[in-house]
């Protein structure tokens, strides 16, 4: 059981299907917050959730939940956001007059509308929703604008293709269970927390010790400690080519840092072309 933020037809539900194939059982869930509840109380075994957008950037909060609810990244997977403009079945683009999705969704595709003035742009709360609502209600001049496997999955006609303003937008997503602390086999790339005292040069040494240990730092994000005004906690991945350097790299972090945890250990993900 997979559980996902969103419903069937959801960016969330194709990265499921794509990573465990389509047969996989899906838990839809309503929020962030409930994936990782899902995945706490063991109703679901596995889950997906977003973690960062190459327009939008970092999703700070999702990475909050992984640590608070002591979840393990088990891999990732980047897919590319293509938004379609679809209808109900025999209809033109002249035959629209509203479409509806989620509000980041219409802003990104706002360019394609400007040529269609009499179509009027309408907010919902998930492309997917959009798609389905469009479906059971039999919504004849309503669009919606969602990726492909909400058309397929509603029985939706693509009207235009990859409406987005920004061609190149790509989500990447963990893949995410209950902690037990095993590395995935050829794990190549690790998701660490850790936080620092308040001295001065303590991250550049942290940055030191990971080039010395040969491990290539892809991201690194800081998020404020609640209980403590104005200090971080540090949300790293590095990529490794010997899980050797990686082995020496965490040891010299548990001793300069604290409250160091792994967040995973797993494969790395290929960004779609």
């Amino acid at each position: 059981m997979v559980a996902i933020q969103g419903i069937k037809g959801s960016f969330h539900h194709q990265v499921a299907q794509n990573y465990f194939g389509v047969e996989q059982e899906i838990l839809i869930c309503h929020s962030f917050r409930e994936v990782a509840n899902q995945l706490k109380n063991k109703e679901a075994t596995t889950g997906v959730m977003a973690i960062e957008n190459s327009i939008a950037g970092t999703i700070l909060p999702n990475y909050a939940l992984i640590d608070t609810f002591d979840l393990q990244i088990i891999g990732e997977y980047f897919l590319n956001i293509d938004m379609h403009f679809m209808a109900l079945p025999d209809q033109s683009i002249e035959d629209i007059h509203e479409v509806h999705s989620h509000p980041i969704a219409l802003l990104q595709c706002a360019n394609f509308f400007e040529d269609y003035p009499h179509i009027k742009l309408v907010e919902s709360s998930d492309t997917a929703f959009a798609a389905k609502q469009i479906k059971e209600k039999q919504l004849k001049g309503i669009g919606a604008l969602a990726g492909p496997i909400a058309s397929d999955l509603y029985d939706l006609e693509i009207l235009a293709k990859s409406v987005h303003t920004v061609k190149s937008n790509k989500t990447r997503f963990v893949i995410l269970k209950n902690k037990d602390l095993e590395k995935a086999e050829l794990s190549n790339k690790a998701s660490l927390k850790f936080e620092l005292d308040d001295t001065p040069g303590s991250l550049a040494t942290v940055l030191n010790v990971l080039n010395n240990c040969k491990l290539n730092l892809t991201k690194i994000q800081s998020l404020p400690i609640i209980e403590q005004p104005f200090q971080y906690s540090f949300f790293v991945d590095v990529v490794f080519e010997k899980y050797k350097h990686y082995e020496k790299a965490k040891k010299l972090l548990e001793i300069m840092t604290t409250h160091f945890k792994v967040l995973g250990e797993y494969q790395a993900g290929e960004p779609q072309e």
